[in-house]
């Protein structure tokens, strides 16, 4: 079992998301997970730093924690030639430390580059064949692809690490975790679904299961459950309304009759170690082996020393129920 960090990048600066990594290393985290956005979701928001400069701040600062990408599309905002090169001098920048993580992408970030928004099936092929571009790219030497939706034109990486980052897949359906299996070396979803590990395995999967764990830390229960509305909100939104609305303002109405209430059904809301715990273990349960723990409240420090004297231990311990 791994715990990690979700770096809300969408929530602070670029220069608070590398104080908080090195942060995390201190409390005693295994590895962090930074999204990799254009836009913030919701207009309380007002931050989006670039990802890859921030994760090589990071790698230079600290030392043994596991740094990653949660998640990264491939495709249409960037092309995948330039993530595996990316990718690879990250590898390079961290000894090794680096983890790519991919997905499927949302309109949010991606539309802004005014190449459209495909639909779900144009999506799929899209990534698959962004996956299969990097994997040819890491093989070494000049390539080229000729896919349906992209192409690679004698391209090649120079700089590749002797051990390459691990792809980990997101996944939100059986097809998306068939694909994990084929193309990567590892699982990522937000949910607790044995469902999409099974059919991980099922496909020849073997590898990590990441996921993340919903927590908004805080005095009380009443000032988490605040705080994760107001940053958090469109985290109980769905896929479905994540990957097709196209900015702020569009989640802030598609969120606004989201409460506090709401987010203490989906969140472990307060200072109670056991209700984290409790939250934890339906992942836990769901076979998940790399714990993402997001905390959608605003007490980033105290929850760095709530985790490294309250809850990295008995966090650690848990084991499958059944």
């Amino acid at each position: 079992m791994k715990i990690g960090y979700k770096l809300i990048a969408e929530a602070y600066s670029p220069t608070e998301m590398v104080r908080q990594c090195v942060r995390a290393e201190e409390a005693g985290f295994d590895f962090v997970e930074i999204s990799d956005h254009y836009h913030p979701w919701v207009s309380e928001q007002q931050h989006s730093g670039f990802a890859w400069s921030m994760l090589a701040a990071m790698a230079a600062k600290t030392e043994r924690i596991e740094l990653a990408t949660g998640v990264t599309c491939p495709f249409i905002r960037y092309h995948p030639a330039i993530i595996a090169q990316a990718a690879a001098t990250t590898q390079l920048l961290s000894d090794g430390r680096f983890t790519l993580g991919v997905g499927s992408g949302e309109r949010l970030s991606e539309h802004v580059v005014g190449r459209g928004w495909p639909s779900v099936s144009v999506r799929h092929q899209m990534f698959r064949e962004s996956l299969e571009i990097i994997r040819l790219l890491w093989r070494g030497g000049y390539q080229s692809y000729e896919g349906k939706h992209l192409t690679l034109e004698d391209a090649q990486v120079f700089d590749l690490p002797e051990t390459l980052p691990k792809i980990i897949v997101a996944s939100g359906g059986p097809q998306a975790s068939k694909l994990a299996a084929e193309l990567g070396d590892g699982l990522f979803t937000t949910e607790p679904r044995a469902d999409l590990i099974q059919a991980f395995t099922d496909a020849g999967g073997d590898g990590p299961r990441y996921t993340e764990v919903p927590m908004a830390y805080g005095a009380t229960e009443d000032e988490a459950a605040e705080e994760a509305r107001r940053l958090f909100r469109f985290g109980i939104t769905g896929w479905k309304v994540q990957a097709e609305l196209p900015n702020p303002v569009n989640f802030d109405a598609a969120t606004a009759t989201i409460t506090a209430d709401h987010m203490r059904e989906a969140f472990a809301c307060g200072p109670d170690t056991d209700k984290q715990l409790s939250v934890a273990q339906q992942f836990v349960d769901g076979g998940y082996d790399h714990l993402a723990l997001i905390n959608a409240g605003t007490d980033v420090d105290g929850f760095f020393d709530h985790f490294a004297k309250e809850l990295a231990e008995p966090l650690r311990a848990l084991r499958p129920s059944s």
